[in-house]
């Protein structure tokens, strides 16, 4: 049940609920598509209008909304990724040898805002949301928090 606070500008108060989804990456390097996994928290939550956010609490991973019916595309982005930013480059200092990781993870983003609307993600008919491995395989979580009415 999601936990309600003040009055919004018209009376109504709205609504807040949080969930942790587990993702299990199983490459270095891998998109993993949790369109369905953040569909089915946002349609058990009970908002039915509002503000949904995907975050991903790690350094080397990140949070996109791309296509998903073409899996071209995914490998696509992977590949220049690792063609732009390979993993072993002159230079880099830090110790654990994933700089690269962090790089794609900042360029790519911790997160992704996606609107509700009739207690549904509203989302292209193309679109999907991708949780994105840099530094795998690993287990790893990403937060959802919707807020609405």
């Amino acid at each position: 049940m999601p936990a309600t606070f003040g009055p919004n500008h018209r009376g109504t108060r709205n609504q807040l609920a949080m969930n942790s989804l587990a993702v299990i990456t199983r490459k270095n390097s891998e998109l993993v598509d949790i369109t369905r996994d953040v569909e089915t928290f946002v349609a058990n939550s009970g908002i039915t209008s509002g503000i949904a956010v995907v975050f991903c609490p790690h350094t080397t991973a990140a949070v996109t909304v791309n296509e998903n019916c073409d899996p071209d595309v995914v490998h696509d982005m992977l590949l220049w990724m690792e063609r732009s930013i390979p993993r072993i480059q002159h230079g880099f200092l830090h110790g654990e040898g994933n700089s690269d990781s962090h790089i794609k993870a900042a360029l790519v983003g911790p997160s992704v805002h996606l609107i509700i609307e009739k207690g549904k993600l509203v989302l292209g008919t193309w679109q999907g949301i991708f949780f994105c491995e840099f530094d795998g395989p690993r287990n790893r979580k990403v937060h959802v928090q919707v807020l609405g009415k």
